[in-house]
């Protein structure tokens, strides 16, 4: 029961930092979702020592973990558009597998990146 808890209050952390970045940027008007925004944040705070991983740790796993519930109202909303799916789909599709492929090879990249930044540090 504290382990659900636990995952409770934490999600609700990255749910409430979300929020409010989203508002900073309406109020603010810049063009970078606030969500990203609030990625930063919460990496800032990380990196300055201001809140621990183990404090957000449980719930950012459970969010990686249930990522797949968060592409099914996409999914679904695609039906509702079987008409520019049929005149666009292959255009889309293009898109979609360009896109991957380039945060794919990015995340790749700065994970070697890291890696061997951690060797060379321990070594």
């Amino acid at each position: 029961m504290r382990k659900w808890l636990k995952i409770i209050a934490q999600t609700g952390f990255f749910v409430i930092v979300s929020i409010l970045m989203n508002i900073l940027v309406e109020w603010l008007d810049i063009a970078i979702p606030g969500s990203i925004i609030g990625m930063f944040l919460v990496f800032f705070m990380l990196q300055m020592k201001w809140i621990r991983l183990e404090w957000i740790d449980a719930g950012a796993s459970f969010l990686l973990a249930e990522l797949l519930l968060f592409f099914i109202p996409p999914s679904v909303g695609i039906i509702s558009y079987q008409n520019l799916m049929l005149h666009e789909g292959f255009q889309i599709f293009i898109v979609i597998a360009f896109g991957t492929a380039i945060v794919m090879a990015a995340s790749g990249l700065l994970a070697q990146r890291i890696a061997k930044r951690k060797e060379h540090s321990q070594s």
